[in-house]
């Protein structure tokens, strides 16, 4: 093959293709950085959508996910997407067992971000699952669950993000393969069905109470000791209602850490809960 590419010329030593343990490591650390500035697009910095947020790229407010990106493939910004990636490093390197999930995932970024962690870290036995409806946020079910009483993110059609364009999404990343899969409708209705035995990491972005309760009830048994979960939209009182409400019905008493002042996570302890 380098005969045919370079006519004339030696092949390289095959010693010099080799790489050490801190050529790899530094290999993949770069790899994986690049992969977050490219998910925020902080690299080529696009605008935000619609005109309350601004007309320019604000590269503070990217690095909190606090707006919502016209072309970036994530809207969590520079430091959940960090804390994502180093949760995801950490269950792999301690041998935590279980798959990755995001539960409400938009345009994709945050999970092609865990897809990108197994392929640097070469792991083949972990899955990476999606669930969303894929066409927005359900209306607020008031009756059943009166913290989502005033929630109109029904009405966004910015967050209604198909399955065919996320799983575009992936494959511009050379990422789109049988490590993928995707959970397609209502979490109410997708989630206690998942044939998944054992989580690492639960990241949870459902913003309402309802979608956030259905995430934990449904999934939160599957996380392994030493797992983590992480909640997106902790900042949002419905949402934090949610997690406050499971937690103490559950007795889990874990530290919440903060992220970001709008994200937060927790390791789940070594009994079981």
């Amino acid at each position: 093959m380098f005969e045919r590419l370079f006519p004339g010329r030696a092949a390289a030593p095959s010693h010099a293709l080799t790489r050490t343990p801190d050529q790899i490591d530094q290999a993949r650390g770069l790899y994986l950085s690049l992969m977050e500035k490219c998910l925020i697009n902080s690299i080529y910095e696009d605008a935000p959508m619609g005109p309350w947020q601004g007309q320019a790229y604000d590269g503070a407010k990217r690095a909190a996910g606090v707006d919502w990106p016209s072309a970036a493939h994530s809207m969590i910004g520079a430091k959940r997407m960090f804390n994502l990636r180093c949760l995801c490093e950490y269950v792999i390197e301690h041998r935590v067992p279980g798959d990755f999930i995001e539960t409400g995932v938009w345009r994709g970024g945050a999970s092609i971000m865990m897809r990108a962690v197994l392929k640097a870290y070469r792991i083949t036995d972990r899955a990476v699952w999606l669930a969303d409806s894929f066409a927005g946020l359900p209306a607020p079910d008031a009756a059943r669950y009166p913290a989502d009483r005033d929630e109109n993110l029904h009405l966004a059609p910015e967050l209604a993000v198909s399955m065919e364009t996320v799983q575009a999404n992936f494959e511009r990343y050379d990422l789109m393969d049988d490590q993928v899969r995707f959970l397609k409708g209502w979490f109410r209705d997708t989630l206690h069905l998942a044939p998944i035995e054992r989580l690492a990491v639960l990241r949870l972005d459902g913003d309402m109470y309802e979608s956030t309760m259905d995430a934990l009830t449904a999934l939160y048994g599957k996380v392994s000791p030493g797992g983590f979960v992480i909640v997106d939209d902790y900042f949002l009182p419905n949402c934090r209602q949610a997690i406050g409400d499971f937690r103490a019905a559950r007795g889990i008493d874990e530290p919440i850490q903060e992220i970001d002042g709008n994200g937060v996570f927790w390791e789940k302890a070594a009994r079981a809960a």
